[in-house]
């Protein structure tokens, strides 16, 4: 075996952190919905939910800063090459910096789109001072991004989550003064997140000052200055980013179609998918330790430290798998008589719940690959297996099932995660393994 192989408790160095930090993502949402929820009037925290699908999507569309910037410091780690470990970093947070002042510019006509949502509105105008307030927060967050994955890339786990809960925890703390103390509102929320960002930004930064003055040697400005040297970074990015985009499109498909069955499943497959994101915490804790490993031991162009990292990440990826294919099938009817109490809704939701039992079994090797292809820097692959997936299996598939309804959504739904996971599989087999 070689020397540098990863083991499980190296898998679990890095997954660990990672899982506790994305656990508190979901309890920020809670303690919004929370300071909102006792205010005066349901507009307020209706005006939350609007404005915040808009930041959802600008940062779900902007991730490829923490997967890119992942891949590249960490092929620099695997290399000891410590002008690449400062040239990933520095590229990416010029490049983040550049994209959130073009969002603060950009804030008149991206706040437009808030009337897509057709809010009522006194709903709308709460939703405008809202963004207007936390779009600010853009800069710090793209770049809380770039540091995320770096950290990553540098198979630092410890980092990462201290910076999502010093976000986190000032966050809700920062709610519960600005609304509860100073009698803000909508404004209040947007305003703790501002603050919240830029926290968690100084922490990134002090800490990646502290890594970088025990690494030897300087900034490499030629490649930070000269825009020639950002070619193989725009060219991961841009990959991923097409890639995240058409993941979005196959999720939002399936919520408007399933608008087009009625409230009751529209509501009991909103129910469903939030298990399924909740699924996403354990497995894509396991894909960032595959990111960092793979991502170490492709710079050392080690192969059998890469099928090494590739087999254990895969172990405990399949055993996360199980277990909540397992808890959704023993306790699935719990967890949803818990997230509703309306009678449609809960019952479509159990009976759809098979769906979900299956889908983690389904959904693991999507996840997992994933994380393999960004610590390689793949990104053209995965950017054309998620294409297939979306164009050329899963809406075909929804056409040619939808006279099962609700079943034939969620089946092509399935077949769109298998055929990610089985393509990515192939292409590591056929090429990613016998290039190292």
């Amino acid at each position: 075996m070689s020397a540098t192989a990863p083991t499980d408790r190296d898998v679990w160095r890095i997954a660990a952190p990672m899982i506790l930090s994305n656990v508190t993502v979901p309890l920020l949402g809670m303690v919004d919905t929370f300071v909102m929820g006792h205010l005066d009037g349901p507009e307020y925290l209706g005006a939350v939910a609007v404005g915040s699908i808009v930041f959802s999507f600008l940062y779900t569309g902007m991730n490829f800063l923490r997967m890119g910037t992942t891949g590249i410091a960490a092929q620099s780690f695997g290399a000891d090459d410590n002008a690449g470990i400062r040239s990933a970093l520095g590229q990416a947070l010029i490049v983040a910096l550049g994209l959130g002042l073009m969002l603060l510019s950009l804030q008149a006509p991206i706040a437009m789109s808030l009337r897509l949502v057709g809010a009522e509105p006194d709903v709308a105008s709460l939703a405008l001072s809202y963004f207007h307030v936390r779009i600010f927060s853009a800069p710090a967050t793209l770049a809380n991004m770039v540091l995320i994955g770096w950290f990553i890339g540098l198979s630092n786990a410890r980092v990462p989550m201290a910076m999502f809960l010093t976000t986190t925890i000032t966050n809700m703390l920062l709610d519960l003064v600005f609304v509860f103390g100073l009698g803000m509102d909508v404004d209040g929320v947007a305003l703790a997140s501002v603050v919240a960002e830029y926290l968690g930004l100084g922490v990134g930064l002090v800490f990646a000052a502290r890594v970088l003055r025990g690494r030897e040697g300087d900034w490499p400005m030629d490649r930070l200055t000269n825009l020639a040297e950002y070619g193989a970074f725009f060219s991961v990015n841009a990959n991923l980013f097409v890639r995240t985009m058409a993941l979005m499109f196959a999720i939002a498909f399936v919520t408007a179609r399933s608008a087009r069955f009625g409230e009751t499943i529209l509501a009991a497959n909103a129910i469903l998918m939030n298990l399924q994101n909740l699924m996403s915490f354990g497995l894509d804790g396991l894909a960032h330790a595959a990111e960092a490993l793979v991502g170490k031991a492709v710079g050392r162009k080690d192969r059998e430290a890469l099928a090494t990292a590739v087999r254990v990440s895969l172990k405990w990826s399949l055993y996360f798998a199980a277990g909540f294919a397992l808890l959704y099938a023993a306790g699935g009817p719990v967890l949803i008589r818990l997230l509703t109490d309306l009678p449609d809704v809960r019952d479509a939701s159990i009976r759809y719940l098979p769906w979900l039992v299956v889908s983690p079994l389904v959904s693991v090797w999507s996840f997992l690959y994933d994380g393999v292809f960004v610590g390689a820097t793949r990104a053209r692959e995965m950017r054309d297996i998620m294409l297939i997936s979306t164009f050329v299996v899963f809406l075909p598939a929804w056409y040619v099932l939808q006279p099962l309804g609700n079943d034939g959504l969620w089946l092509a739904f399935m077949l769109f995660l298998a055929s990610r996971g089985l393509g990515m599989h192939g292409l590591y087999r056929r090429r990613l393994l016998p290039s190292v």
